[in-house]
């Protein structure tokens, strides 16, 4: 299993907005025939601030090779940039 983590300060848009992408993120991989099962995805927000960590684990690296081929994925990579303000760790 490979496992990453991801880290930002939410700095553009609406936090309802956002959530509504994770939630759809989320959706997408939890329906897809090809991953269902194989990757597991958490996002968590520090209460304190504005900082947010998404937790991934991935089966085997053709797991995440379909993830990294699908549309939604490159969406939501690209929309996490925005709203992080280009900052994504």
């Amino acid at each position: 299993m490979k496992h990453f983590m991801i880290k930002y300060q939410f700095a553009n848009g609406t936090t309802e907005a956002w959530h509504r992408e994770i939630e759809i993120f989320i959706s997408a991989l939890d329906h897809d025939p090809d991953l269902k099962g194989k990757i597991s995805y958490r996002c968590m927000k520090n209460r304190d601030d504005s900082s947010y960590i998404h937790l991934a684990a991935a089966v085997d690296e053709q797991a995440i090779k379909t993830l990294q081929a699908r549309d939604f994925f490159k969406l939501y990579t690209e929309k996490t940039r925005q709203v992080a303000g280009g900052e994504v760790v």
